[in-house]
C-alpha cells in the first residue's frame, strides 16, 4: 500500500514565504495590516493573532503574527519530533 504523501505545515519555512507588504509603526505603536492581507489570511476584527519574535545576541531580530486559533497545529508540528524522539517512536 502507498503511504499517504503528508502536505506540509501552512506556516513550514519552506512553503511559499515572500515579501508581502510594508507596515507604519505610528505613535501609538500601531500599525494596519493591508486588507488584500486580511482578506487572504481570513483575518477579521476581533481576531486574536499572537507575536512571535526571534532574538540574536539579545536583540529581537524577525517578528511573525500568527493566528491562534493556528498556534495548536504549529506548537504540535514544531514538538512532535521532539516528543518522538525522547518517546523512542519514529514519526511517520
Amino acid at each position: 500500500m502507498a503511504k499517504k504523501k503528508s502536505s506540509p505545515e501552512c506556516c513550514d519555512p519552506g512553503n511559499g514565504i515572500r515579501f508581502e507588504a510594508v507596515v507604519t509603526v505610528d505613535e501609538r505603536g500601531q500599525m494596519v495590516l493591508p486588507k488584500e492581507m486580511r482578506k487572504a489570511a481570513g483575518i477579521k476584527a476581533g481576531d486574536k493573532l499572537a507575536l512571535v519574535s526571534w532574538e540574536n545576541d539579545g536583540k529581537v531580530c524577525c517578528m511573525s503574527l500568527v493566528k491562534v486559533d493556528e498556534m495548536a497545529a504549529m506548537v504540535g508540528s514544531f514538538l512532535r519530533p521532539f516528543l518522538n524522539e525522547i518517546s523512542g517512536k519514529k514519526e511517520k
